[in-house]
């Protein structure tokens, strides 16, 4: 017979058990909030719209003139003529146009 004195199965348990209570705790304490964020920033790039103007991780201003399946094209400054294709993933910001 195993004695919880001596160590034996249910020692091995409580020991598995902790384990898993601090396996939680990081999991909870980590990786839920980068998971959370990472939705933010899903729901972000799926509400851009032409107009929008975003921020780009490289950390230029611009205003969204098409969007694509992958792609946007971002028009930046003030030269209409200055207009640069960049993966969704490069904006880190959006701000809608305000309502006038």
């Amino acid at each position: 017979m195993f004695s919880l004195a001596a160590g034996g199965f249910g020692g091995g348990l409580g020991i598995i058990a902790l384990y898993a209570v601090v396996i939680g705790g990081f999991y909870w304490i980590l990786m839920r909030p980068q998971k959370k964020e990472q939705k933010r920033v899903a729901a972000m790039i799926a509400d851009l719209e032409v107009g929008d103007t975003v921020l780009t991780t490289s950390g230029f201003y611009g205003v969204v003139i098409d969007i694509t399946d992958e792609d946007v094209i971002v028009e930046f400054g003030s030269n209409k003529n200055c207009r640069i294709p960049m993966q969704k993933a490069a904006i880190s910001q959006v701000e809608k146009p305000a309502a006038e």
